[in-house]
């Protein structure tokens, strides 16, 4: 069987997606899987052992561009047996309906009849984990998932990892404390610089190192949680944000001892390493989007106006996060990999 995946357009997303392709090898042992994504991702399919190929999709998110995905589409005809669509928006149908996939299945979303011939209606009582909402897909409609679920579990090559530790001059003479303090949902999923740096600072005097973790966009926030520490401690972290790819972000968190992350994509990746993992919850849920790993703590406050989902905190206070004070975050790191330390 061959099967065409359209891939979401988010890193965590995508690394939860690994779920279902995981059920459809279990249910299909011989299936190849082909992965339409954006080429960021590739780095994410590659180290999947499941797909088979990642297709690059050109068109970035939200852009409709017809004529291109009809050309794509066009392109696929007569390689795959059925497409299964993980966006739930109509131009992400247009592609399998072009190439002409016999079985095109995906979730009811933006007037997808006709696009898709196994048009499935969310349960979301049944169904309220995402990973639930991409595995379902590979069975029949109101199958009742197999336990325990799979988890994300990325390959990682020696040559490759050793090669980017070579590439930033970095070493693993100490444990590694990774943080990810970025979030490109916005800024109620960001714990603030402060917290990090606190964090950090008790680590290092532990004996540790720091490496920092995001975007280019991350960039200014890792320098902000640097600027914070003092000379003597400052030199021993490194602000990787922006400066990695994601290919070299993913080789050197698997280095990592520890991670303190947001809920954001870095997290489902440090999860899908099975780095012993603090993940910092403010706007979001847990019980949406947990990272799916052994050793893993959730830090959250759970106040009466969270889980809001926005990107912004309506209140304008940012209390889930600004009340979530660092001393948990280190109990929760001393649970997973001892060294117990205490900050003011």
């Amino acid at each position: 069987m061959r099967i065409l995946i359209v891939g979401p357009s988010w890193v965590g997303d995508m690394v939860m997606a690994q779920t279902l392709f995981q059920c459809l090898k279990q249910r299909h042992g011989d299936c190849q899987i082909d992965v339409l994504a954006p080429e960021w991702s590739r780095p994410i399919l590659e180290r999947m052992p499941e797909v088979r190929r990642a297709l690059s999709f050109p068109l970035g998110h939200g852009v409709l561009q017809l004529a291109t995905r009809r050309r794509i589409g066009k392109s696929l005809a007569g390689e795959y047996d059925q497409a299964i669509l993980l966006p739930n928006s109509l131009k992400s149908a247009l592609v399998p309906y072009f190439a002409g996939i016999p079985k095109r299945i995906g979730w009811k979303g933006e007037m997808r009849y006709g696009l898709l011939n196994d048009l499935r209606r969310l349960d979301e009582q049944r169904y309220p984990l995402m990973i639930e909402r991409f595995m379902a897909l590979a069975f029949a409609p109101g199958a009742d998932l197999p336990r325990p679920y799979p988890r994300p579990s990325l390959r990682i090559e020696s040559a490759s990892r050793d090669a980017a530790l070579g590439r930033f001059a970095l070493t693993l003479d100490r444990p590694v404390l990774a943080l990810c303090p970025g979030a490109e949902f916005g800024e109620a999923k960001r714990w603030p610089s402060e917290y990090y740096a606190r964090v950090a600072e008790a680590k290092i005097r532990a004996g540790w190192q720091v490496w920092l973790f995001g975007s280019k966009n991350d960039h200014p926030v890792g320098e902000d949680i640097r600027a914070r520490l003092i000379p003597g401690l400052r030199e021993e972290a490194v602000n990787l944000a922006g400066e990695t790819s994601l290919a070299e972000a993913i080789d050197l968190l698997s280095c990592a001892a520890a991670v303190v992350s947001n809920d954001s994509g870095l997290m489902h990746v440090a999860a899908a390493l099975n780095r012993p993992l603090v993940a910092v919850y403010g706007s979001t849920s847990p019980q949406f989007t947990p990272p799916l790993a052994e050793q893993v703590e959730i830090v959250r406050l759970g106040l009466e106006c969270s889980p809001c989902f926005d990107r912004t905190c309506r209140f304008g206070h940012y209390n889930c996060l600004r009340e979530l004070a660092p001393q948990p975050v280190l109990e929760a790191l001393d649970r997973l990999v001892g060294d117990p330390v205490e900050v003011d």
